[in-house]
């Protein structure tokens, strides 16, 4: 069965039955075909020509001005398309390039002025914080589930008052891909404990309950930019609120206090550089290299301290500390010369008395620093540890 032809200027519309015979054409040239392939009216069942999808893309892209370069190239594509395939869409093709070409300039503008920068800082800015915050060292804040898996979603407060953490350090990663929440809490772990004593020089200052945490980028906000890890003192327990400052650096000490700490933290860095087998038994040539760190580290800590102009008043303890120093400097050099496990122990227990932590507390208190010794360094030298005895803070 044929499907008759459209009606025509020239031709009756007359319906046909299922039977009846269409009209014939009448033979002669052929200029052209009678029914076109995509356009309206043409088809069997009148199907409409489809929608141009790059011209679809064109007014998307252009409305939402991200991408104007792209929403342009995408105009200029659909309208090409539009009129080889005969489809629809020109004008929203049009509309697209327009638009597109509208942004362009407005991109153009910012970038010219700096506004494309700032906005992009923001919009990073915004991504990682969700409640525009950007914690920065000295802040203390509150965070509504306590420090235990803690975010950037914080309420800024006073460090005088009551708070849940302090921040005391931050640690920018270098760029690249995302190393993976493995590497990024090491650096995390290893940073943070460093830079502690930056921030809190004075750790006698530092409470036995508080503790370190940190707030790490995650695989979503570092392809925003987020590469950077915050250092925080809190609580041991992650919920118990801290009152006041733990700051002590340059800010809050005088030169005086600074010097001293500066001079122990070089004593104390060398403390805890004992080898990881416990007892001298087990490993007698690390402890003799221990020992003669210990010995170097005594000798620039007594230099240090013998060489600053002290105030009246501190000169006499600080005089008596350096001596106990110098004499425990012969006892740690000794050990580290040692030839068996014996004569390191008698050596290591006289050279360990003469630092231990209460030898310092007369200075420290003509200083105006803290002179409670913090319990976990504390230890009276009497346990023939050797390296288990490392950690102590003068």
């Amino acid at each position: 069965m044929s499907i008759p032809p459209p009606p025509g200027p020239h031709q009756p519309q007359e319906p046909y039955g299922p039977y009846s015979q269409a009209p014939q054409y009448q033979q002669g040239p052929y200029y052209g075909t009678p029914y076109q392939p995509w356009g309206q009216g043409y088809q069997p069942f009148n199907r409409p020509a489809p929608v141009n999808g790059v011209a679809i893309g064109s007014l998307v892209t252009g409305l939402l001005c991200f991408m104007p370069g792209v929403g342009l190239v995408l105009g200029l594509i659909a309208l090409s398309q539009i009129k080889r395939r005969g489809e629809r869409g020109k004008g929203m093709a049009v509309a697209g390039s327009v638009l597109s070409s509208v942004g362009l300039a407005l991109w153009a503008l910012s970038l010219a002025t700096g506004a494309a920068s700032a906005f992009w800082e923001g919009f990073k800015e915004g991504a990682r914080d969700d409640s525009s915050l950007s914690l920065a060292k000295g802040d203390c804040f509150n965070s509504p589930g306590g420090l235990e898996g803690f975010t950037y979603d914080v309420d800024s407060v006073p460090c005088a008052g009551r708070h849940d953490g302090e921040v005391f350090a931050a640690v920018q990663m270098p760029g690249g891909s995302y190393p993976g929440d493995d590497k990024v809490s090491q650096v995390a772990d290893d940073k943070c404990y460093a830079l502690q004593d930056s921030y809190a020089m004075d750790a006698w200052a530092l409470p036995d309950t508080v503790d370190v945490y940190y707030l790490t980028p995650t695989r979503e906000s570092w392809r925003l930019g987020d590469h950077e890890i915050t250092c925080v003192f809190g609580h041991t327990d992650g919920t118990t609120s801290l009152t006041g400052s733990l700051r002590n650096d340059a800010t809050t000490l005088d030169d005086d206090q600074i010097t001293y700490l500066k001079a122990a933290h070089v004593l104390n860095t060398a403390m805890d550089a004992a080898p990881a087998e416990e007892y001298v038994e087990d490993d007698l040539p690390g402890h003799k290299k221990w020992a003669e760190r210990v010995a170097d580290a005594l000798t620039k800590q007594a230099g240090m301290l013998r060489d600053h102009p002290w105030p009246a008043d501190a000169k006499t303890p600080v005089g008596e500390l350096v001596k106990d120093l110098e004499a425990a400097r012969k006892e740690w050099a000794a050990a580290a010369e040692a030839a068996d496990v014996d004569t390191f122990y008698e050596h290591y227990d006289k050279g360990y008395a003469l630092t231990a932590p209460e030898q310092s507390v007369t200075a420290r208190e003509a200083l105006g620093l803290a002179t409670t010794v913090p319990s976990y360094d504390y230890d009276d030298g009497d346990s023939d540890g050797g390296g288990g005895d490392a950690g102590i803070e003068v």
